[in-house]
């Protein structure tokens, strides 16, 4: 049967969608509540999916979210005329691109949105007048707070009440090592986070050293390796990690796309503990890697999507946009599913998945440190895997765009799984006969990743019902879209 979507909208005066929410909030400590507020008289939308018997086709990615952020950044800090290609279009990119507009920065959209024409002096104006909002996107809010302290301006950074509580000290504490005038608000139970208030420096500031740690999120060593050439006027700028660094994938995507824009780092790639920016370089569009242009490869997050319903339905399922060549450490998912039993081709550039239907997937024990994002998707493909599934090193799923934890635990068990939380790895053992329960409704506590991540449950042949479907826009707007048009009857 084809895939049949339809949108319910739900109005109401006492908050009875929420019922189960709150028995959830009950459940977790202050330091780790899942916050979904739903005001009264709310209009709550939902997705139902009906029973997905196959998918296959091909799907062409969106931009990279992790890529377009950084590039848009690194375009604004060139002098002259830069253009970024292949742009995602997303909430996160919008705030990016409405920071840099508050900033002074030219930009031209073209193609749809999908190309930007960024004209820039390679400086930003000061925005004293008016705090710079950056909604939920920590790709904007880490950068920005980093590169904004390195630009000696007055600027205020602030974002949405989970914004509000997500950690951001370690990079703050960072920056005034370097000598930068910069500080975060202490959120009690969550630590320093948003907003960030950062002043002009009443010295010159010149190279440095700082020690932060890595294992919170490695968007704090990007964030100031991306300053870094700001600093390092006429001495080199260090930084250390003081512990474990998790996602080395994202930093070492950084430090790829800081070549390409004529910026050199020095490293041990072996340890990943020390990295160097040397003095005098500058931010260069117009290298010979580039000409004044920058391609966005495909997001390797939004594959796993797809590349796990092929091995859920059989497939085959291709995806374009990123493989083997790929900068972005999300496309080991594919070797995960693997090892679940999925036959897997790379190429430079695409990946597609398929399953002979007579073998079974087969639960795994995973590392996924270094892929904390695709890692949620193993939720999914976990309820029709022999065996359990064990996800481990996903501690920072507590500090994303929701407690995501609590939330891959409460929506799977809704489904029929056992599963064990524990501090930074779950175990999930799926259903009986690996059927989860039909007809469950989704909250997806206006996480995007939720939402991809528990739409799949219709892959293993049961419909499913998205809340707040919407919420995708974050990085994939037309994620539903896709996944109805690979769908077959």
């Amino acid at each position: 049967m084809h895939m049949m979507y339809s949108t319910i909208l739900i109005k109401f005066v006492v908050v009875s969608l929420c019922v189960d929410g709150f028995s959830l909030l009950s459940t977790v400590s202050t330091r780790q509540t899942i916050q979904k507020v739903i005001p009264m008289n709310a209009e709550v939308e939902k997705l139902r999916l009906s029973p997905i018997e196959k998918v296959q086709g091909v799907v062409r990615l969106p931009g990279s979210k992790s890529l377009s952020n950084r590039a848009l950044l690194i375009a604004a800090l060139c002098e002259g005329e830069t253009i970024v290609e292949n742009l995602l279009e997303s909430d996160d990119t919008e705030r990016m691109l409405e920071a840099l507009a508050a900033l002074g920065v030219e930009v031209d959209r073209q193609d749809e949105g999908r190309t930007a024409v960024v004209k820039s002096t390679g400086k930003f104006y000061d925005t004293t007048e008016n705090d710079l909002f950056l909604g939920n996107a920590g790709t904007a809010m880490r950068p920005l707070a980093a590169v904004l302290a390195a630009s000696n301006g007055d600027y205020v950074l602030d974002g949405t009440p989970r914004m509000r509580e997500r950690p951001i000290a370690d990079l703050i504490d960072a920056l005034q090592q370097l000598g930068c005038d910069v500080t975060c608000t202490e959120n009690p139970g969550f630590g320093g986070c948003p907003p960030v208030y950062i002043k002009k420096s009443s010295s010159i500031i010149d190279g440095g050293s700082c020690q932060v740690s890595g294992k919170t999120s490695s968007q704090f060593l990007s964030a100031l390796l991306l300053a870094s050439p700001l600093l390092a006027k006429t001495k080199d700028v260090t930084i250390n990690i003081i512990d474990e660094l998790i996602s080395a994938p994202y930093v070492l995507l950084t430090i790829d796309l800081m070549r390409r824009f004529g910026v050199d780092v020095t490293y041990d790639s072996e340890t990943m503990r020390s990295f160097i920016v040397k003095s005098g370089q500058r931010y260069d569009s117009h290298t010979p890697l580039l000409n004044g242009r920058y391609f966005v490869e495909g997001d390797a997050s939004s594959a796993s999507y797809f590349l796990a319903a092929g091995a859920m339905t059989g497939g085959p399922v291709t995806v374009i946009g990123c493989g083997s060549e790929s900068t972005q450490g999300d496309v080991r998912f594919a070797q995960v599913l693997a090892q679940m039993g999925a036959t897997v081709t790379m190429e430079p550039t695409n990946i597609t998945v398929s399953r002979d239907l007579s073998q079974p997937l087969r639960g795994v024990d995973v590392d996924c440190l270094d892929i904390p994002d695709a890692a949620m998707t193993l939720a999914s493909v976990a309820l029709v895997a022999e065996g359990p599934t064990t996800i481990r090193n996903v501690g920072s799923w507590r500090v994303k765009e929701t407690e995501r934890m609590k939330a891959i635990v409460a929506e799977t068990s809704k489904l029929g799984a056992h599963v064990f939380e524990g501090d930074t790895h779950c175990v999930i053992t799926p259903p009986s006969e690996n059927k989860p329960n039909p007809n469950v409704e989704i909250e997806t506590y206006d996480d995007h990743r939720i939402a991809m991540t528990f739409a799949l449950a219709a892959c293993a042949g049961v419909a499913v019902t998205i809340l707040d479907p919407k919420c995708t826009s974050k990085t994939f707007p037309t994620y539903f879209d896709e996944l109805r048009r690979v769908s077959l009857p």
